[in-house]
């Protein structure tokens, strides 16, 4: 018999390149770059994805979503994010809480933290006061530090949903 809880880690990386803002956690924050990926290349999103199928061991997001079909091309990572949950419920579990760290340069995530844990809230069904995101940045050392990318580690804690 399986633990109540379970507990899953994701990461996730994306470039940067020249565009209108950065998607985090479904909340586009403005800046002088944009993600590039097959969806619309939310790190939180994907990272915090990943927790959840990992947590209710179903996989990955690419498994889920792969870049190779066409249906994944520009699509909103929140819906994705959604459709994971919806799959780790049909699996006997819910989310109850996420812990996300956000590591760049730049955009910085303070002023857009609550705007951030209410989207993943909604998106996993939970009170915004479950999900936390922090930003950290990676003093100037790496892809990261020279301002060329975002990374995000995300942690998501699962309840077995009792019949």
């Amino acid at each position: 018999m399986s633990a109540p809880i379970r507990v899953g880690i994701g990461y996730d990386s994306h470039r940067f390149v020249a565009g209108h803002g950065v998607v985090l956690g479904g909340v586009l924050i403005p800046a002088t770059v944009r993600c590039t990926g097959h969806s619309d290349a939310d790190p939180a999103c994907h990272a915090l994805t990943d927790a959840l199928l990992g947590a209710a061991g179903l996989g990955d997001i690419g498994e889920m979503f792969p870049d190779t079909a066409a249906e994944n091309k520009d699509r909103d990572s929140i819906e994705m994010l959604r459709l994971a949950v919806a799959r780790v419920r049909a699996a006997g579990w819910a989310p109850v809480q996420c812990d996300l760290t956000v590591i760049a340069e730049t955009p910085k995530v303070g002023a857009h933290r609550p705007a951030i844990r209410e989207r993943l809230g909604e998106a996993l069904g939970i009170p915004a006061s479950e999900v936390m995101i922090k930003g950290k940045t990676n003093e100037g050392m790496g892809f990261i530090g020279r301002g060329e990318g975002i990374a995000c580690m995300a942690v998501a804690t699962l309840a077995r949903l009792t019949p």
